[in-house]
């Protein structure tokens, strides 16, 4: 009982046809998947959703096109194809061509129209001077996703994130690497929008020294640090030296010379 319910169902999905997407407001044609040959009095009629009648062809001499196709439906009596133009969604839902007096089924396609997707903002968060690890955020007007990498100076990996719910049906969002840019990919099976952003230089990574570790930033400061201490001390010192000079000058006395040395 369980196979037959099984067998059933997959029968049920395969009755639906091959399954086709366009974007809203471009044409669609749908053609014959077997041979169609009309004797006298067949009709082959292309329906949607098993009842609205779209057109009917009467034995290759007349063609009949519902009211509400008329404008923008076109049949091919030659190939016996559809042109449906300036598809909305209104016009999802499974088309099956049929040759109703034989029953026999030439056609039939599961159609979704869908809306292309909205554009994309990538937001890059550099990484503080003490981590390597660089946030991205991808956003949507309908969704949001985060995505956290590690980076160096050549390449940055996947680390994590964290992905809102998508509420538009069939779209996809994704934030990944490529060549040294982030990007951030929004898509359905009519369209996609990206942008993309280089990271390489977000980040450095710190330099392991006497296995402590020093960033950059900390050590362009130590440098400066005593680089400062050592010129104040130099100052200094030649001031020292100079007052030195000065006090040993003033308590040193010149030789007296007595006049009556030169009496004689």
């Amino acid at each position: 009982m369980f196979i037959f319910m099984i067998l059933g169902l997959l029968a049920g999905i395969q009755a639906q046809g091959t399954p086709v997407f366009v974007q809203t407001g471009t044409d669609l044609l749908l053609e014959v998947q077997e041979p169609v040959v009309l004797e006298r009095l067949n009709v082959l009629t292309w329906r949607v959703n098993g009842s609205v009648n779209v057109v009917r062809l009467i034995y290759d001499i007349e063609t009949v096109v519902s009211e509400s196709y008329k404008s923008r439906a076109e049949f091919s009596a030659q190939n016996h194809s559809l042109l449906l133009k300036n598809v909305q969604k209104r016009d999802s839902g499974v088309y099956r061509a049929r040759v109703a007096d034989k029953e026999i089924t030439v056609a039939e396609y599961s159609v979704t129209v869908l809306d292309p997707v909205s554009g994309v903002k990538l937001t890059v968060k550099p990484c503080s001077s003490d981590s390597t690890k660089v946030t991205v955020i991808c956003s949507t007007e309908d969704s949001l996703i985060n995505n956290t990498f590690t980076c160096d100076t050549q390449t940055c990996s996947h680390e994590g994130g964290e992905r809102a719910e998508i509420i538009t049906p069939g779209a996809s969002l994704d934030v990944y690497l490529e060549n040294g840019s982030v990007i951030c990919n929004h898509s359905n099976q009519v369209s996609s929008t990206r942008d993309i952003q280089k990271i390489e230089d977000l980040c450095v990574k710190p330099i392991e020294i006497s296995g402590v570790g020093f960033s950059i930033y900390r050590l362009r400061i130590y440098v400066v640090s005593i680089g400062l201490v050592i010129m104040m001390c130099a100052v200094i010192s030649v001031h020292v030296v100079e007052k030195l000079k000065k006090k040993k000058l003033t308590t040193t006395s010149p030789p007296t010379i007595l006049c009556g040395e030169f009496d004689h």
